[in-house]
């Protein structure tokens, strides 16, 4: 007895997200290794790489909360960086095909798991997206990562002696990223303020330097904003 063509269907559909995936989720892998050999030998529980890469599934934001974990971060102070280092997710969803999903778990399931790499993909391919297909997709990309996550704590629970300067992944990544930024002259001003805010933060409140110097970096993003509409006007 043949499948049925909506079978049929959603079988490509699932296979096609799958496929999508591949090449941002197979350059997740090694990310997600670093993160778990960081949670490893940063003296918290093996448990917390998975727990994390579950309960707040974002990569750089999850490489950050290591290193506020194992500095006893308030809690007020953990949330409010969690909100700043993920608040670009709300503009996000003005182009996100979410719309395609229609059952409540699965939508619910769908704004969880909206990543960079999955905005990214769909940015690039914006037509032709189906709820099997956004689904797939998502989930590979938090396979990829958490799989990547379990390495990694397997590989730093056998090793013999910490990797030094692991904690310098989350600092790099944020380095490519801005790197990133900086090929277009548009964006240097961000950089340069960014900068600023932290060399501000450094001279005057070095014990709360990250969140300082985030307020002030979103502040100054602000202002620039303001600056160039009224430019417009």
């Amino acid at each position: 007895m043949s499948a049925s063509p909506r079978r049929l269907s959603r079988r490509h559909e699932v296979a096609q997200g799958v496929r999508m995936s591949l090449a941002a989720g197979l350059g997740m892998v090694p990310l997600g290794i670093a993160f778990g050999l960081l949670v490893a030998q940063s003296g918290l529980p093996l448990w917390s790489a998975p727990a994390l890469s579950t309960a707040g599934y974002a990569g750089s934001l999850e490489l950050l909360l290591v290193d506020l974990m194992t500095q006893r971060t308030p809690l007020i102070a953990i949330a409010v960086t969690t909100l700043l280092v993920n608040f670009r997710h709300v503009f996000y969803a003005f182009s996100f095909p979410l719309h395609v999903v229609r059952n409540p778990i699965a939508r619910a399931y769908s704004m969880y798991a909206l990543t960079d790499e999955a905005y990214a993909i769909t940015a690039a391919h914006p037509d032709g997206w189906t709820s099997w297909r956004l689904l797939s997709l998502q989930a590979s990309l938090q396979l990829y990562w958490v799989s990547g996550g379990l390495a990694g704590v397997a590989v730093g629970a056998l090793l013999p002696a910490p990797i030094e300067g692991l904690e310098f992944a989350l600092c790099a990544l944020f380095i490519t990223l801005a790197l990133d930024a900086a090929r277009s002259r548009r964006e240097v001003p961000s950089i340069l303020i960014a900068a600023a805010a932290f060399a501000f933060s450094a001279t005057a409140v070095p014990e709360h330097l990250l969140f300082a110097s985030m307020l002030l970096f979103l502040a100054g993003l602000l202002a620039r904003l303001a600056i160039r509409r009224r430019r417009r006007a």
